[in-house]
């Protein structure tokens, strides 16, 4: 008979935690980003399914997130309200494909701003953990981007291509990040 007491395992770092989320990120705009780019010259299959995919995808980043920062004892508000955002945001961009590229735009530059600011408020309290000014400019950055998307929405020659490029730049972010973070993670 065995008498032994389990040990709980021992709790992941915040950081540690973060790094393999903020990789697949990356990897995930990157490709998401290359695959929009090839089909932005109209909104058909493709592209719907990417725009509402990229939003949704967020989602479950910031539900695994979530776990992450209930487990560390993290800020988990911001994290509630990306999760509301882009669920909406889905939903939304679902809807305003069938009216045309000027009312996505309209979607995905809300969307940016607000998320943006969330991610703005996310990092300013992580700031302490490490890796956390690559998402702190992203979220000023996405911010910026979000009201150049609106701007876009009224223009003739608008595209989806700068929705790609946007991604992408938000990849690269995490990208950095991740790497902050394993320094972070080394010396802390």
């Amino acid at each position: 008979m065995d008498t032994s007491v389990a040990t709980p395992a021992p709790a992941v770092s915040a950081a540690a935690a973060l790094r393999p989320l903020y990789l697949l990120r990356f990897a995930f705009a990157a490709v998401w980003a290359a695959l929009l780019f090839t089909s932005a010259h109209t909104l058909g299959a493709l592209s719907t399914t990417l725009l509402v995919v990229y939003p949704a995808f967020d989602v479950v980043c910031a539900v695994v997130d979530l776990k992450s920062a209930r487990a560390n004892r993290g800020p988990v508000r911001g994290l509630y309200a990306n999760v509301v955002l882009s669920t909406l945001t889905a939903s939304a961009l679902l809807a305003a494909t069938a009216s045309g590229l000027p009312a996505v735009l309209r979607v995905w530059g809300a969307w940016a701003i607000t998320a943006g600011l969330v991610q703005l408020a996310v990092g300013v309290l992580r700031r302490r953990m490490g890796g956390q000014w690559p998402m702190i400019v992203s979220g000023a950055v996405s911010t910026l981007a979000g009201a150049s998307f609106l701007a876009q929405a009224g223009q003739k020659n608008a595209s989806l291509s700068s929705l790609a490029g946007y991604a992408f730049l938000g990849g690269v972010f995490f990208l950095v990040s991740a790497l902050r973070l394993r320094r972070a993670d080394r010396t802390g």
